[in-house]
């Protein structure tokens, strides 16, 4: 050796000896491609390996196996130089495997279908055909996938191939030919010859590969995992990736393939899917017992790479569905993600990172010692001298500590993370209080297979320990139960439990202080997800961030019905978290009610675009500028309440545009029409997520006997010389929520106008007088905690409001704001307008607490403590009795500021006359 490179400079001669003293392998292969070697060596290890990348390329037929075998004798010889001078850091080294291996396989693809298409062995294709492999994609998986192989790895593939290539006729012919073509490429790679072998091949991992070819129809291959798929098998197309062949077709195949990869819910039941692999992993090769490092496999023992590569994948899958910034392939990358999506500390993350890679150093050595896929450490002595040598580490005891060190490091970690909460519970005896309710459970739904029940077992303790914990068990555990009833099943949710106890929390006090609630989030708990996500107890976003966040969902999703269901998924997160901050006091009734408000606009905004496109589709564009949808009521005032249907009112532009012109052309009265019923349908229709919200558009124009949508001119029309005054009314309370920005602007500078004009004060009043007799008959208040409907209560108090701000002309839609109009104008006295808005603001707070109690009135002698609690709370009171006493007080009170009102303006009216 010494004499073959004796003219090298010191540095690399010290490099060549060290290699050869440490590995007979190397050593080898440094006398056999010593002239290539030479080469090499006068110029980057990045050019000599290019140049071993563009030789394979330039292989034929004839030349590929023992081309590729002599392209992997170089390589094997380059990067190992590379990586243990120190040239390229492990990141280098394994991608350039990564790359050897797909331009390897790539290039056998390539050229056995040019045969067999030259044979007419691929039916209906041409020459130009073999460049795309024929269809056919071969995916790397595993450590090939993530850019991550090992010095002597094996290299996992599925190959697949796109059957819309070929003519029903020619499907069978073709499959023939790709399996053929699939067998001949894994013989050029795996066949040991006098010139050595390329990478070992592996397709045991292609659906259900027991009784499937090993190249599959991409459909059946779909089938297969959208039916049988399991949690391994969605694990390993985390690092999926197309590396030869037909690369757009294995990107559209992954791109079809994630719903099954990324559930969009938390998916903590992976958790113990992946630690059931673990020991079978153990089981099979026989890795239980202590950590001893002679002998240790350092890839699937105690401690090792694989456990560092669980613990990524399995957090990947928990909230990868979620999270798309999650679904990275690489290992290191993957723990990089989590810790800034802060699902682990960024200290766990680096020190996983530090010890992944120190890992695979190790494996690489233990490998290039003999070309072996060995992963075992040495048995003896003197093999942990040799390896500790040619880690660098002149100090074998120091080497043999820190590997030690970081096993056992990596065990806690994993074993903490996949064991926690998993441990055998011996049955325990139910309390006293809790055994006739539990007797009930083995019945429900949720508790029905068998790894429910454990799972449920080892959550019930800590359960009820924390209903002890609130000082009323057996009201809590009540309704909890009627939550676990409600269950549809079990296994998702009480892993999330056993993952997240602080979880249970939530639930009680959700179970003790709103039943209906709990109800309601046993049929939707996926809404838990969010409470998890980070954000949940941040600071409200605000109405144009909530638009756009979920108008960027929308815009990942192609399809329209799951548009449609994303936007119900987030809305019942949104919605929950409101109520939860509401229920622990983090934000009042106003406040909640303001930001049920922000919701729901932001809702209609960020779908009203997906609404018109999918109708334009077609019809074509809208016509003219387009059309606004007005929120009116409460929406329009910006103030809804937990159980708030929406008021709306959509209005187009008429303007010289007499129809679509799509593929199936509109009027555009009537595009409008279909179009508005396309949108209340978006918003009402029952589907896999249930519905966003209930609309009512009898505020538009002539009410049910009307258009759903009304062309601009003609509400203007309309609303100047046919309306009455109680639809003036309703426009002080109107604002445009979504749709043509030029038609916002023009629809508000007509409703300020019209607000002018329509100042008449007799007028008004009469309209007001004639209301609430109406509404005192059609709707009087049911019960004392109703909030909205009788003398003096918010809604006598609304229509009063909008009176003043139509009187005064003021643009103000909330019912504080248009009360101080009133009060401006004179018409109200300052006495009068404190007492109406201390009333509404009260009124307001009953009505909203009340709602996200029960949707019936509220029977306060009925609520459990929990939620007596918190609507004493919410309301400010200290007592029933005292709450009753305030509210019949203050209607009184606001009734008669409303009588004086209208009665002097009637007198003040009757004087002027």
């Amino acid at each position: 050796m010494n004499t073959a490179f004796a003219d090298l400079s010191p540095e690399l001669r010290g490099l060549l000896a060290g290699t050869a003293g440490c590995s007979p392998y190397l050593a080898g292969l440094m006398g056999r491609e010593g002239a290539w070697l030479r080469n090499a060596l006068s110029g980057t290890p990045e050019a000599a390996f290019d140049g071993l990348l563009d030789d394979i390329r330039g292989l034929s037929l004839e030349t590929l196996k023992p081309g590729l075998r002599e392209a992997k004798r170089r390589a094997a010889l380059l990067i190992a130089l590379a990586d243990l001078g120190g040239v390229w850091p492990l990141e280098t080294v394994t991608r350039a495997l990564s790359d050897l291996a797909d331009t390897s396989v790539h290039t056998c693809l390539v050229r056995m279908c040019a045969a067999a298409i030259r044979r007419n062995k691929l039916p209906g294709l041409g020459e130009e055909d073999a460049e795309t492999a024929g269809g056919m994609v071969v995916l790397s998986m595993g450590k090939g996938g993530a850019y991550e192989l090992n010095y002597s790895s094996d290299i996992d593939l599925i190959c697949l191939f796109d059957q819309d290539r070929y003519s029903a006729d020619d499907f069978l012919e073709a499959r023939a030919g790709l399996v053929k073509i699939t067998r001949q490429m894994t013989a050029a790679m795996s066949d040991i010859t006098g010139d050595g072998y390329v990478f070992r091949t592996d397709l045991r991992l292609r659906p259900d590969a027991s009784v499937t070819p090993v190249c599959v129809a991409m459909e059946a291959a779909e089938r297969y995992y959208e039916s049988l798929g399991r949690t391994w098998e969605r694990a390993a197309y985390i690092k999926a990736r197309p590396a030869a062949g037909d690369l757009q077709a294995g990107a559209r195949f992954l791109q079809h393939m994630t719903p099954f990869i990324w559930r969009k819910h938390l998916d903590f039941a992976a958790i113990q899917d992946a630690h059931d692999m673990r020991l079978k992993i153990r089981d099979h090769k026989g890795l239980h017992g202590k950590l001893c490092l002679e002998g240790h496999n350092i890839k699937l023992g105690r401690g090792g790479i694989r456990e560092i590569e669980f613990f990524t994948q399995t957090r990947q899958l928990i909230a990868g569905g979620r999270d798309s910034d999650l679904r990275v392939r690489g290992t290191v990358d993957g723990l990089a993600a989590l810790a800034d999506k802060r699902w682990i500390p960024q200290d766990v993350a680096a020190r996983l990172a530090d010890h992944y890679r120190a890992h695979r150093e190790v494996e690489h050595r233990l490998q290039m010692i003999a070309d072996a896929q060995t992963h075992a450490l040495p048995a003896n002595a003197d093999g942990f001298d040799r390896l500790a040598r040619f880690m660098g580490q002149g100090d074998t005891q120091a080497f043999r500590d820190g590997l030690s060190e970081r096993l056992e490091e990596v065990q806690s970690l994993a074993e903490g993370f996949f064991t926690a909460g998993s441990g055998e519970v011996a049955p325990q005896p139910a309390p006293d209080w809790a055994e006739a309710i539990m007797e009930r459970w083995p019945s429900y739904p949720a508790l029905r297979s068998e790894r429910a029940v454990s799972l449920f077992s080892r959550l019930r303790p800590e359960l009820l320990a924390r209903m002890e914990k609130t000082g009323r068990p057996e009201e809590a555990l009540r309704a909890f139960d009627g939550f676990l009833k409600g269950l549809p099943a079990g296994v998702q949710l009480f892993s999330l439990f056993t993952s997240n106890p602080q979880l249970i929390d939530l639930i009680v006090d959700i179970s003790a202080v709103a039943p209906e609630l709990a109800v309601y989030l046993s049929r939707n708990a996926q809404v838990l997800d969010a409470v998890l996500g980070g954000q949940f107890f941040t600071d409200w976003p605000g109405s144009a961030a909530l638009r756009d966040g979920l108008a960027e969902q929308l815009d990942e999703v192609d399809d329209y019905e799951r548009q449609l269901d994303t936007a119900r998924r987030w809305n019942k997160e949104w919605h929950f978290r409101i109520g939860v901050h509401l229920l622990r006091g983090l934000i009042g009734p106003d406040e909640a009610s303001a930001q049920y408000a922000d919701l729901a606009g932001a809702a209609v905004a960020a779908l009203w675009p997906c609404v018109v496109r999918n109708f334009a589709a077609a019809h074509g564009d809208p016509p003219g500028v387009g059309a606004v949808v007005l929120g009116m009521g409460s929406l329009g005032a910006a103030r809804l309440g937990p159980r708030s249907d929406l008021d709306l009112i959509v209005i187009y532009d008429d303007d010289g545009v007499d129809s679509s012109d799509g593929r199936r052309p509109l009027a555009a009265r009537t595009y409008y029409a279909r179009l508005t019923k396309a949108l209340v349908t978006a918003l009402t229709a029952p589907m896999a997520e249930g519905k966003l919200y209930e609309v009512d558009m009898r505020l538009r124009p002539s009410g049910n006997q009307g258009p759903v949508a009304t062309a601009f001119s003609s509400f203007k029309r309309y609303q100047m010389e046919d309306a009455w005054t109680w639809e003036h009314l309703a426009l002080t309370r109107a604002r445009a929520i979504a749709g043509a920005a030029e038609l916002k602007g023009a629809f508000e500078v007509f409703r300020r106008k019209l607000l002018a004009e329509k100042a008449a004060l007799p007028v008004i009043v009469d309209g007001v007088v004639d209301m609430r007799a109406r509404l005192a008959e059609a709707k009087p208040a049911r019960g004392v905690w109703d909030g909205k409907l009788g003398p003096g209560r918010g809604q006598d108090i609304e229509l009063l409001a909008s009176a003043a701000a139509l009187a005064s002309g003021s643009p103000a839609t909330r019912t504080s704001a248009q009360l101080r109009a009133g009060v401006r104008l004179g018409w109200l006295t300052e006495d009068e307008g404190q007492v109406l808005g201390q009333a509404y603001a009260l009124f307001r707070r009953v009505e909203v607490s009340a709602k996200l109690l029960s949707d019936g009135p509220v029977q306060t002698e009925t609520l459990s403590a929990g939620g007596l609690a918190f609507f004493l709370s919410a309301t400010g009171a200290e007592t029933p009795e005292a709450l009753a006493a305030q509210v019949s007080e203050t209607a009184d009170a606001a009734a008669r500021a409303v009588d004086a009102v209208l009665e002097r303006r009637k007198i003040d009216d009757q004087t002027r006359a």
